[in-house]
């Protein structure tokens, strides 16, 4: 298979692949790091590539650890970060996976996986195309404040009321559907009192 063809394939592919789908499609582990070595594809994290080419994103770093947590969940910190509810610029990626299935390590860019609790896993779970045009799996905007304050002393206690606040003065806030969730995490408590508070 040649250069352009590996190239059309992953272009196709979105612009972004990883090793094990690529030989999946024919294309040869020497060929990708070749193509590496050249300059024609970038190595976002271990085993993903993007062509060098492809549109920039402001969320490379999550679409890297997509690629490499299939199961996995954009969360806390990260989502909240996406969804411009904080300030904060995250040091690391967190991404949140099943409890009681496998946590990868990765270096690149810096992650922290978290395990939450498996049957409730999905409630909030979105897939979106990013700014590239690649796919990630992110907590709703509503799910990540409730895990925000379910999980303060990891998030930060003013990191969490900081983004309840920034939804609450959007248009596309929905307050039912926040305590809709809170009440299904386990979490309504703390939402109410955070919710009287800010008035």
């Amino acid at each position: 298979m040649g250069r352009e063809d590996v190239l059309r394939i992953i272009e196709n592919a979105g612009g972004t692949m990883t090793r094990r789908a690529a030989e999946s499609a024919g294309i040869s582990k020497s060929a990708l790091y070749r193509l590496r070595d050249e300059g024609q594809l970038w190595e976002l994290s271990r085993g993903v590539f993007r062509l060098a080419n492809a549109p920039a994103s402001s969320a490379i770093d999550l679409v890297a650890v997509c690629q490499r947590v299939h199961n996995g969940t954009i969360c806390l910190n990260s989502a909240l970060a996406y969804w411009d509810l904080t300030d904060e610029s995250p040091g690391q990626v967190h991404v949140a996976v099943p409890r009681g299935t496998w946590r990868p390590r990765i270096e690149y860019p810096p992650t922290q996986v978290h395990a939450f609790a498996a049957e409730t896993f999905g409630i909030g779970r979105l897939k979106i195309a990013v700014d590239s045009g690649d796919e990630i799996s992110i907590y709703s905007p509503e799910r990540s404040i409730v895990d925000a304050f379910r999980m303060r002393h990891i998030v930060g206690r003013d990191v969490a009321f900081e983004a309840l606040r920034r939804y609450l003065a959007e248009p596309r806030a929905e307050r039912r559907g926040l305590i809709r969730i809170a009440r299904l995490l386990r979490a309504e408590g703390p939402i109410l009192e955070a919710l009287e508070i800010l008035g």
